[in-house]
């Protein structure tokens, strides 16, 4: 969850270390710090609150130096504080450290080196890593080693990383050794940037665009020593790997704010483009089909399969949702989808014929992670699809699909659900019709997917009519979403979304489960967003409405438009294009990512930067 960033080079590393870590601000906000080499000395500079209150603190008291380390908090042990924020020192100031992850046996850890006289003044795990590498920096310099020495300082990190139980991304300075920033990672992610006789260190790319376009991913049980001028790349298992340095291709303009108050407003609005990157170049007229040039399973495998498992978490489990419903209905396929956070740790029948899918957007999330490999490991196909080139999830899956839906700064995610969506129609479309799905039908469904971008278009339209119904309910402490069939899991998402950014208590159910329990919220302080587009069972929805009706529930209709019908029933409605059944979901969930955020903005709620919530969940 938390930001990691590290430069060492000829540049000013503060620089760098503060713009890094307004960029990386989305994965944690409760506090941060930087550490820099000075004069023979490791000055620390840390604070409570928004990356902007240390920015102030540093420009009253500045730092110079050109090897540094900086970090963005996101609280697991600790509440946030000055004290609690990273970076973190062990012994006497000879080390300073910043960690991203969970270390589950820090009390053991801290128990054994207050035996050893060592002082701990925070409640942090982290605190006893940077300890324990202290500690054994010493017994080394006992057997006669050199503290200066590069050598020495990795064996101590080496040593140390064998006692941590848990899950870390680190970065290290040491006092005596100047020029240098030890990296490693198990379950936590780190990116190295190769410059021109310079090294840049980050949790994820962002940080790196406009710096350098060259960088190294590190892998679980990986070290590296960084220095200005070399990059040394060593396993856990022994002996040095070289380092595989990729090509970066996000730009600066990816993340600009341009003509947008917030990043979740612009997202919303990038969703026609984000939608048609996700299909451009997959749509295949000939075959009425589409392609995918990164499964790497053959036909024959593909063929084989007799059932799915989409394994994701949050909004990506929504998506999921969906593809349970596009799957079994378009390839005949059983799907089920799973919580990572649970199917980690299940034992579930599972046969060589089961396909296992892990969908997120980060391709960091540790649950989903956890899931895959735990799949994999038991010998079944396990494919991602991730929208972040170069992520854990998409280097160790055997193959997948990206979204391409570009860098998803906002906490809460739009356009990745969206994407996603996308690309699970897709997905059904493509096992369709290597089973049961006929030419004409493949071939609507195409015409169908292409004018999706326009639709998405026409929906955002919206945007003043939900801004107004905004005013009206957003004092609001309860909401009720309700959905059937491929809007049941858009109901979920909606009420997710209000949960996340106004801190609204908001429930999601399909509609006809109403009556069974959740009808007895109803009362006139609570709305009902009702999801009911033309469909199948449209007049069973209606049923619904009517009955929450009846009992003097004000209800929010999402609608296509010119539908008299649900006017007369809802006391507000928002209107969204027609679409087929299947496809409905990436129309209305637009509205209620829009009502959200409005509502979000009139309770006067950070609605990119919620609170307790991080971008990229890296810890368990």
């Amino acid at each position: 969850m938390c930001g990691i960033v590290g430069y060492v080079g000829p540049k000013q590393a503060y620089d760098y270390l503060i713009e890094g870590l307004f960029r990386l601000e989305y994965r944690g906000y409760d506090s941060s710090g930087v550490a820099v080499h000075e004069d023979g000395l490791i000055q620390i500079r840390k604070k409570s609150g928004r990356v902007k209150q240390l920015a102030d603190l540093c420009e009253a008291d500045p730092l110079a130096g050109t090897t540094g380390i900086g970090h963005t908090r996101w609280a697991t042990h600790g509440p946030p504080s000055d004290v609690n924020s990273h970076p973190h020192t062990g012994g006497n100031g000879e080390v300073v450290l910043v960690h991203n992850g969970v270390i589950e046996n820090y009390g053991q850890l801290r128990d054994q080196l207050r035996e050893q006289g060592y002082v701990f003044r925070t409640a942090t795990d982290t605190e006893a890593i940077a300890h324990w590498v202290a500690y054994e920096l010493d017994e080394l310099v006992k057997l006669g080693a050199n503290p200066t020495d590069v050598a020495t300082c990795v064996t101590a990190v080496e040593k140390t990383l064998q006692q941590l139980k848990g899950t870390y991304g680190i970065a290290v300075l040491f006092r005596d050794v100047p020029d240098v920033i030890i990296v490693a990672r198990l379950g936590s992610p780190l990116v190295v940037g190769v410059g021109k006789g310079e090294h840049y260190v980050a949790s994820d790319a962002s940080p790196l665009v406009g710096h350098t376009d060259r960088v190294v991913y590190l892998n679980d049980h990986e070290l590296a020593i960084v220095s200005a001028d070399d990059l040394q790349i060593v396993h856990r298992d022994g002996g040095s790997q070289v380092p595989n340095v990729r090509v970066l291709e996000q730009k600066s303009e990816d993340t600009d704010l341009g003509e947008f108050e917030h990043y979740m407003l612009k997202e919303i609005f990038e969703q026609p483009q984000s939608i048609e990157n996700a299909l451009r170049g997959r749509l295949d007229d000939e075959e009425a089909t589409a392609r995918f040039g990164g499964l790497n399973l053959d036909p024959q495998t593909l063929r084989r399969i007799d059932r799915i498992v989409l394994t994701a978490c949050g909004t990506s489990w929504h998506a999921g949702l969906v593809g349970e419903y596009l799957l079994e209905e378009f390839a005949r396929i059983p799907v089920e989808v799973e919580y990572a956070s649970e199917l980690r740790y299940r034992n579930p029948p599972m046969s060589d014929r089961t396909m296992v899918f892990a969908i997120t957007q980060s391709g960091e999330t540790a649950d989903t992670l956890a899931a895959m490999r735990e799949c994999k490991r038991k010998g079944h196909p396990s494919l991602a699809i991730c929208n972040v080139v170069g992520s854990t999830i998409a280097r160790e899956a055997d193959g997948g699909i990206y979204l391409h839906a570009g860098p998803e700064v906002g906490v809460a995610s739009t356009k990745a659900f969206t994407s996603q969506v996308t690309v699970l129609t897709l997905l059904a479309l493509f096992l369709g019709r290597m089973r049961h799905l006929s030419y004409p039908a493949g071939k609507r469904i195409i015409s169908h997917l292409r004018e999706m971008p326009n639709k998405l278009r026409e929906t955002l339209e919206c945007h003043e009519a939900v801004k107004e119904l905004a005013q009206k309910y957003y004092q609001a402490e309860n909401f009720l979403y309700l959905g059937r069939l491929y809007n049941f899991p858009v109901a979920l998402e909606g009420a997710l979304k209000l949960k996340e950014i106004s801190y609204i208590h908001a429930e999601g159910y399909p509609a006809a489960e109403m009556k069974h329990g959740p009808i007895a919220l109803v009362d006139q302080d609570t709305p009902s967003v009702f999801v009911v587009p033309k469909c199948n069972i449209y007049p069973k929805v209606i049923s619904n409405m009517e009955e929450i009706k009846a009992r003097g529930g004000p209800i929010i209709a999402v609608a296509c438009h010119g539908d008299d019908r649900v006017a007369e029933l809802a006391d507000d409605v928002i209107y969204v294009p027609e679409v087929d059944e299947y496809l409905q979901p990436l129309v209305t969930s637009v509205p209620l990512q829009l009502l959200a955020y409005h509502v979000a903005l009139l309770r006067g709620c950070n609605v990119d930067r919620p609170r307790n919530l991080a971008k990229s969940v890296t810890v368990e």
